[in-house]
């Protein structure tokens, strides 16, 4: 068979200066472009290896190895004869048209449900929700029990985990979660997770089909949100009013749900306490019609008025409750521990899946936090940050009283990380947010919470965590500045 060959192809040189890509790989990328372009025909003879290494000037065994990789690859067959382009697939790619198509989906049509949010940038911390004290947190305690947990551990703990956690991880919870958070759990029941979002992620893969319907507060937990439209679910935002989660009859009739999201002890963003007869009814209706519901519990360890708020999962023996904690507030953000607390109804019908869905690791940081707990390191921290947290939530209320400069409603601070400002719908606060983020400061629109905004919704949610009380003034200032900017 005579085959006419594109002379570039062929006897343009290779680049051989030092720094360019080596010989081989550069041959080897031009034939390979040449076969999926078509401009070697399936069937074509290759130059002999001896021939086109004299023609490029390079070594024979640098052809040769080019020849071979593309062999391996599958673009050419080689045997006695010499070397032939394979023929491929109609898969094989076209040549490229004069005007891109348009584009193809690509990805499953759930996640056009899924909104975006502008993340604040690196250099905007200021005032952002959800972070901790970083600079308080003691990072010498935290460095002897991972020490301590490699040293126990060994080279043993390189390998893969239990799939539902480290044992003495889960062990060291449930102690503390029974004496700080009225959780009636055993070890068994608890599953370590990276962070709450896997946790609420697993839960919509447990418990739910696509198509179910799920609750969730409104405004609310953006997260939550995501991992039930992750999971093919109808969403219904209900409202949330000074006593939390407002579920009616009439929803329980019209629009009974196989899900439940709620933060009963601090609501997320707007800092209500779910009241103990909107528990117990909340269960109650559950448990008759075959839902689950899950607490979130993720910033409860700090209140700072009066005792602590129990979580709903102790308050009624069996109840359809799964409990959700995180350590990204109590600990640091990117330590990225979270744990389900499982019904026992729960524990024989999802051991199995649990079992092939998850894969045991993090095993020395798992170790470390279970020392860092049995040790009483976390509690003395927790101690520590409560006071730092309660002072740091007046010295911010204050400071919104006495310098925003615009009419305005706080909300929450009893407990948590944060305070929610109720603003009035004429100072938009999408508008707000972004323009803080030019000064370095970074809070998060109230609004963007809540899939049915409501006039009500317009305000900003103020992280104290990581903010020196000092900064709050001269900050607090800067917004009612670009409050009265934006204003309508």
């Amino acid at each position: 068979m005579t085959t006419t060959f594109p002379h570039a192809l062929f006897e343009t040189p290779l680049d051989k200066d030092s720094a360019a890509t080596p010989l081989q790989r550069q041959l080897h990328h031009r034939l390979k472009e040449a076969i999926l372009d078509s401009r070697l025909a399936p069937g074509s003879r290759l130059p002999a290896s001896r021939g086109l290494a004299e023609v490029l000037a390079i070594s024979r065994n640098t052809v040769t190895a080019a020849y071979e990789h593309l062999a391996a690859e599958g673009y050419v067959q080689q045997d006695r004869q010499g070397t032939r382009v394979a023929a491929l697939s109609s898969t094989s790619r076209p040549a490229r048209p004069r005007a891109e198509p348009a584009a193809m989906p690509v990805t499953a049509r759930r996640l056009a449900q899924i909104r975006p949010t502008a993340p604040p940038s690196p250099n905007s911390q200021a005032l952002r929700p959800g972070i901790p004290a970083l600079s308080h947190f003691p990072l010498a305690a935290w460095r002897r029990a991972c020490d301590q947990a490699i040293r126990r551990a060994g080279p043993s703990a390189l390998g893969y985990g239990d799939p539902l956690g480290e044992p003495a991880l889960r062990t060291a919870i449930a102690r503390h979660l029974a004496v700080a958070r009225g959780v009636r759990c055993a070890p068994e029941q608890i599953v370590i997770t990276e962070g709450a979002q896997e946790a609420l992620s697993l839960c919509v893969r447990l418990l739910s089909n696509p198509g179910d319907t799920a609750w969730v507060e409104d405004p609310g937990y953006r997260g939550a949100k995501v991992a039930m439209q992750g999971g093919d679910l109808r969403i219904l935002p209900l409202r949330v009013d000074a006593d939390g989660l407002a579920a009616t009859e009439a929803d329980w009739k019209t629009q009974p749900p196989r899900l439940v999201y709620t933060t009963p002890s601090h609501q997320y963003p707007v800092g209500a306490v779910l009241t103990v007869a909107r528990r117990l009814a909340l269960i109650a209706q559950a448990r008759r019609l075959g839902a689950w519901i899950l607490e979130d519990d993720y910033d409860s360890e700090f209140r700072h008025a009066g005792e602590p708020i129990g979580a709903m999962q102790g308050l009624v023996a069996q109840a359809p409750v799964l409990y959700l904690g995180t350590f990204s507030k109590t600990m640091f953000p990117s330590l990225r521990l979270g744990f389900l607390v499982l019904p026992e109804a729960l524990l024989a019908p999802t051991r199995t899946p649990l079992q092939e869905m998850l894969r045991g690791g993090h095993r020395f940081e798992q170790l470390a936090m279970a020392e860092f707990i049995e040790s009483g390191q976390f509690s003395r921290h927790l101690g520590r940050m409560r006071r730092l947290y309660r002072d740091r939530q007046q010295a911010l209320r204050e400071a919104l009283t006495r310098h925003l400069g615009v009419p305005h409603r706080i909300e929450g601070g009893h407990c948590g990380l944060h305070l929610s400002v109720r603003l009035p719908v004429g100072y938009p606060d999408a508008t707000i947010a972004q323009a803080a983020q030019r000064y370095g400061i970074a809070p998060t629109a109230l609004s963007s919470f809540a899939l049915q905004p409501q006039p009500q919704d317009n305000g900003l949610v103020l992280g104290y965590g990581n903010t020196s009380a000092e900064l709050f003034a001269p900050l607090v200032q800067r917004l009612g500045a670009l409050a009265r900017d934006a204003q309508l």
